[in-house]
Protein backbone atom coordinates (compact mmCIF):
# COMPACT_ATOMS: atom_id res chain seq x y z
CA UNK A 1 0.00 0.00 0.00
CA UNK A 2 2.92 2.34 0.66
CA UNK A 3 5.20 3.23 -2.26
CA UNK A 4 8.97 3.45 -1.96
CA UNK A 5 8.96 7.26 -2.00
CA UNK A 6 6.34 7.61 0.74
CA UNK A 7 7.17 8.08 4.38
CA UNK A 8 4.84 6.71 7.08
CA UNK A 9 3.94 9.38 9.63
CA UNK A 10 1.35 7.47 11.62
CA UNK A 11 0.36 3.79 11.76
CA UNK A 12 -1.91 2.58 14.53
CA UNK A 13 -4.89 0.41 15.38
CA UNK A 14 -8.24 1.99 16.05
CA UNK A 15 -9.01 2.87 19.67
CA UNK A 16 -9.81 -0.05 21.97
CA UNK A 17 -13.27 1.38 22.63
CA UNK A 18 -14.43 -0.52 19.51
CA UNK A 19 -14.16 -3.72 21.59
CA UNK A 20 -16.55 -2.63 24.34
CA UNK A 21 -19.80 -3.57 22.57
CA UNK A 22 -18.59 -7.08 21.78
CA UNK A 23 -17.26 -7.56 25.31
CA UNK A 24 -20.61 -6.51 26.78
CA UNK A 25 -22.49 -8.93 24.50
CA UNK A 26 -20.07 -11.72 25.42
CA UNK A 27 -20.49 -10.99 29.12
CA UNK A 28 -24.28 -11.05 28.72
CA UNK A 29 -23.93 -14.58 27.33
CA UNK A 30 -21.15 -15.76 29.64
CA UNK A 31 -22.93 -14.86 32.90
CA UNK A 32 -25.92 -17.17 32.34
CA UNK A 33 -23.51 -19.70 30.82
CA UNK A 34 -21.51 -19.87 34.03
CA UNK A 35 -24.71 -20.05 36.06
CA UNK A 36 -25.95 -22.95 33.93
CA UNK A 37 -22.65 -24.81 34.36
CA UNK A 38 -22.84 -24.30 38.14
CA UNK A 39 -26.44 -25.61 38.23
CA UNK A 40 -25.26 -28.86 36.74
CA UNK A 41 -26.63 -31.47 34.38
CA UNK A 42 -28.54 -31.02 31.99
CA UNK A 43 -28.13 -27.21 32.10
CA UNK A 44 -24.38 -27.73 31.72
CA UNK A 45 -24.78 -28.32 27.99
CA UNK A 46 -26.56 -25.00 27.48
CA UNK A 47 -23.99 -23.30 29.70
CA UNK A 48 -21.08 -24.63 27.67
CA UNK A 49 -22.75 -23.53 24.44
CA UNK A 50 -23.26 -20.01 25.82
CA UNK A 51 -19.63 -19.85 26.98
CA UNK A 52 -18.35 -21.00 23.58
CA UNK A 53 -20.48 -18.41 21.77
CA UNK A 54 -19.28 -15.69 24.17
CA UNK A 55 -15.65 -16.67 23.57
CA UNK A 56 -16.21 -16.65 19.80
CA UNK A 57 -17.68 -13.14 19.97
CA UNK A 58 -14.67 -11.84 21.89
CA UNK A 59 -12.15 -13.59 19.66
CA UNK A 60 -13.77 -12.26 16.49
CA UNK A 61 -13.87 -8.70 17.84
CA UNK A 62 -10.25 -8.74 18.98
CA UNK A 63 -9.13 -10.32 15.70
CA UNK A 64 -10.91 -7.67 13.62
CA UNK A 65 -9.53 -4.89 15.84
CA UNK A 66 -6.01 -6.26 15.57
CA UNK A 67 -6.26 -6.57 11.77
CA UNK A 68 -7.47 -2.96 11.21
CA UNK A 69 -4.82 -0.26 10.87
CA UNK A 70 -5.06 3.48 10.21
CA UNK A 71 -2.07 4.79 8.24
CA UNK A 72 -1.02 8.33 7.37
CA UNK A 73 1.84 8.74 4.90
CA UNK A 74 3.34 11.72 3.15
CA UNK A 75 0.91 11.13 0.27
CA UNK A 76 -2.29 9.57 1.60
CA UNK A 77 -4.49 8.65 4.54
CA UNK A 78 -5.96 5.17 4.55
CA UNK A 79 -7.44 2.39 6.64
CA UNK A 80 -6.58 -1.26 5.97
CA UNK A 81 -8.69 -4.13 7.29
CA UNK A 82 -9.32 -7.80 6.76
CA UNK A 83 -7.38 -11.03 7.06
CA UNK A 84 -7.92 -13.31 4.10
CA UNK A 85 -9.15 -10.49 1.91
CA UNK A 86 -7.24 -7.33 2.83
CA UNK A 87 -9.10 -4.19 1.86
CA UNK A 88 -8.05 -0.57 2.00
CA UNK A 89 -9.88 2.72 1.67
CA UNK A 90 -7.68 5.73 0.98
CA UNK A 91 -7.64 9.39 0.07
CA UNK A 92 -4.74 11.26 -1.50
CA UNK A 93 -3.72 14.21 0.66
CA UNK A 94 -3.25 16.45 -2.37
CA UNK A 95 -6.95 16.09 -3.19
CA UNK A 96 -8.50 15.98 0.27
CA UNK A 97 -9.31 19.58 1.11
CA UNK A 98 -10.47 20.21 4.67
CA UNK A 99 -10.08 17.40 7.21
CA UNK A 100 -12.56 17.23 10.08
CA UNK A 101 -12.52 15.58 13.48
CA UNK A 102 -15.76 14.56 15.13
CA UNK A 103 -15.58 13.71 18.83
CA UNK A 104 -18.30 12.98 21.34
CA UNK A 105 -17.80 13.88 25.00
CA UNK A 106 -16.74 10.28 25.70
CA UNK A 107 -14.40 10.44 22.71
CA UNK A 108 -12.74 13.58 24.06
CA UNK A 109 -12.39 12.02 27.50
CA UNK A 110 -10.93 8.74 26.22
CA UNK A 111 -8.93 10.18 23.34
CA UNK A 112 -10.64 8.92 20.19
CA UNK A 113 -12.72 10.35 17.40
CA UNK A 114 -13.82 10.13 13.79
CA UNK A 115 -11.70 11.60 11.01
CA UNK A 116 -13.49 12.79 7.88
CA UNK A 117 -11.13 13.46 4.98
CA UNK A 118 -12.92 13.89 1.68
CA UNK A 119 -14.99 10.75 1.07
CA UNK A 120 -13.10 8.76 3.71
CA UNK A 121 -14.57 8.48 7.20
CA UNK A 122 -12.55 6.54 9.79
CA UNK A 123 -14.23 5.97 13.14
CA UNK A 124 -12.65 5.36 16.54
CA UNK A 125 -9.22 6.73 15.67
CA UNK A 126 -6.87 7.05 18.64
CA UNK A 127 -5.69 10.64 19.17
CA UNK A 128 -7.21 12.01 15.95
CA UNK A 129 -5.66 15.44 16.50
CA UNK A 130 -2.20 13.93 15.85
CA UNK A 131 -3.29 13.07 12.32
CA UNK A 132 -4.90 16.44 11.65
CA UNK A 133 -1.89 18.29 13.10
CA UNK A 134 0.35 16.44 10.62
CA UNK A 135 -1.92 17.42 7.75
CA UNK A 136 -1.94 21.14 8.50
Amino acid sequence: MVSAREQVWFEERRHGIVLVGSFVRALALAAPGVAAVVIGWPATIAGVVLLVVAAAIVLRAVWRWERTVVVLTTEKLFVVHGTLRRRAAAVRLARVGPVEIEQSLLGRLLGYGTIVAGDLEITHVSAPTRIVDRLT
